[in-house]
């Protein structure tokens, strides 16, 4: 414990791999009650879009200060950052509800679609610690209590491909270790180059907006209805920013 409040890096690599792993813990639900129904799996994203709603108002609202431009023009290479990733790799398109009747390839295209998911929840994480230890470590848990619900939806994809109920645990967990790797290098680089930090901050809000906008809300209101998406969604981001404190 010493090591670790005497290197932050060390903390950087502790928390993000805390959040990683969590992801593994999205089998619970299934191990319990069995198959999930689509609108469940709708209310699992909603919680996954507030959470990252909430941490993106606190990377806004806490990290960037006084830091507008440098953070705007962050967040525009955070947005154009997730569109040209999905571009790049071709999931554009793809539609994530397609729960039993795709093809086996669909299952990789979906664990593709987690791992840019959990690299720029990597910036964010390592943004955060870059401003203060308390702040990263409540950002690495918000993403971390995300990646729960999150990794339920990706277990049961892979479920409807075959694949057994632990393994898809253990897939879930690989899918989010990049965001270790993005984490501890994204804190090295703002550490090297503080200038450098309100722009990670902006890449991160970004980014972690374009996915709850582009991605998970839409996927939430095609499994569960507009009404209810949007209630978990709001408490879920409300939970968030009332936990960490805003304001004085």
């Amino acid at each position: 414990m010493s090591a670790l409040m005497s290197d932050p890096t060390l903390g950087v690599l502790m928390w993000a791999s805390v959040a990683a792993f969590a992801a593994g813990l999205g089998v619970v639900p299934r191990l319990i009650r069995g198959t999930l129904s689509l609108g469940a799996l709708g209310w699992a994203n909603a919680l996954a879009a507030g959470l990252m709603l909430g941490v993106a108002y606190l990377l806004l609202t806490e990290g960037l200060g006084e830091a507008y431009w440098a953070g705007s023009a962050g967040a525009a290479v955070g947005v154009a950052a997730v569109l040209l990733t999905r571009s790049l790799l071709g999931t554009a398109e793809l539609d994530l509800n397609a729960l039993h009747d795709a093809g086996p390839e669909y299952g990789y295209q979906v664990m593709l679609v987690n791992t840019v998911h959990a690299a720029f929840e990597g910036v964010a994480i390592g943004a955060a610690m870059s401003v203060s230890t308390p702040f990263g470590i409540s950002t690495a848990v918000a993403l971390a209590i995300h990646n729960v619900p999150e990794g339920m939806v990706l277990t049961e994809i892979l479920h409807g491909r075959g694949v057994r109920t632990l393994h898809a645990a253990t897939l879930a967990v690989a899918a989010n270790l990049n965001q270790v790797l993005v984490a501890v290098v994204t804190f090295a680089l703002v550490s090297a180059a503080p200038a450098a930090q309100p722009w990670a901050l902006g890449i991160a809000v970004g980014s972690l907006l374009q996915l709850v906008l582009a991605e998970l809300l839409p996927e939430s209101y095609h499994q569960a209805g507009s009404t209810s998406i949007a209630l978990v969604a709001l408490l879920a981001m409300g939970m968030v920013v009332g936990l960490a404190g805003v304001g004085p």
